[in-house]
């Protein structure tokens, strides 16, 4: 299995949920099933099939979470050293260069994306556009409305 780039926030709240999954979520679901089993018929039991489908996304979800933690690359970006280069946890300041409006984001996992937050996918295209490029240098990035040009103003480990 291939790794998963996660930064160190992003493993912590991926542990965080597994947490709540095994000991709130999975105890709840397992209650609602056991009530809606003392109603009686199952065949014509909306609550239960409604319970069981709960059941089946949170066991699922919690399946995805281990998998993804056993094969997680844990990456603090405050350690990293690549000579001002923008690489996965760098946070980039970007000026756009049709506007001069700048943007501040980090590069994180897919899990911990929040554009919001100023976190972005390593997968998304704006990311792939600025990856192994320094201060000063242009990322040009497919946009719907076409392309726009983005320059570099500062990449930072933090």
């Amino acid at each position: 299995m291939a790794t998963i780039p996660l930064t160190r926030r992003g493993a912590e709240k991926l542990k965080e949920e597994l947490h709540r999954l095994k000991t709130v979520e999975r105890h709840a679901v397992i209650q609602a099933i056991a009530e809606a089993r003392a109603q009686g018929d199952l065949s014509e039991n909306a609550e239960y099939e409604a319970a069981k489908d709960k059941q089946g996304f949170i066991e699922g979800r919690i399946l995805e979470i281990e998998g993804k933690l056993a094969a997680a690359q844990i990456i603090d970006p405050s350690g990293v050293d690549a000579g001002g280069r923008v690489v996965f946890g760098a946070t980039v300041v970007l000026e756009d260069e049709e506007s001069g409006h700048e943007v501040t984001y980090q590069i994180v996992g897919e899990d911990e994306a929040d554009l919001k937050a100023g976190m972005i996918s390593i997968g998304s295209p704006i990311a792939r556009a600025m990856i192994g490029k320094e201060a000063g240098d242009t990322a040009s990035v497919q946009a719907p409305g076409g392309v726009k040009n983005y320059e570099i103003v500062a990449v930072k480990y933090i």
